[in-house]
């Protein structure tokens, strides 16, 4: 008599049943993963602008004016930053609002609508919002969503 070589059905079953366990597990956790890192990336891109407004500050004792990223280019790059960052980790536009004496960059982080609580927020959903030289409302501990 021949010995056949191979997998059984139930075999296969199982495995793939194993698979697909590991994969319920794991996929929740990489996206939580990728979002965190959209947060701190953006956190961080707020962080080298509001950098570059306060230098610009010391040397001009104002801040720079404008609406919108675009608008503190000219004053901005690339003396006090090398490239300006316009988008958010979610590819969103960041917002920017200086006047002379205050200014607050923005980003409306992962749905891109406005949802302002100011404080610690634990939602992906939350504003990331960074005013005069603190952030008023950032991401802090576990993040659901």
């Amino acid at each position: 008599m021949r010995k056949q070589k191979g997998f059984t059905l139930i075999e296969l079953l199982i495995v793939v049943a194993i698979i697909g366990i590991i994969a319920a597990i794991a996929i929740p956790n990489l996206l939580n993963a990728i979002n965190r890192g959209r947060q701190k990336r953006t956190m961080a891109d707020i962080r080298s602008l509001a950098t570059a407004i306060e230098s610009y500050a010391v040397d001009w004792n104002f801040y720079p004016t404008g609406n919108a990223v675009s608008d503190l280019e000219p004053y901005l790059t690339p003396t006090y930053i090398r490239k300006l960052p316009h988008n958010d980790g979610w590819n969103n536009a960041l917002l920017v609002t200086s006047t002379k004496t205050e200014y607050t960059v923005q980003s409306y982080a992962k749905n891109n609508s406005e949802d302002i609580a100011l404080g610690v927020t634990t939602d992906f959903n939350s504003d990331i919002i960074y005013a005069n030289g603190s952030f008023v409302q950032w991401p802090e501990g576990m993040q659901i969503n």
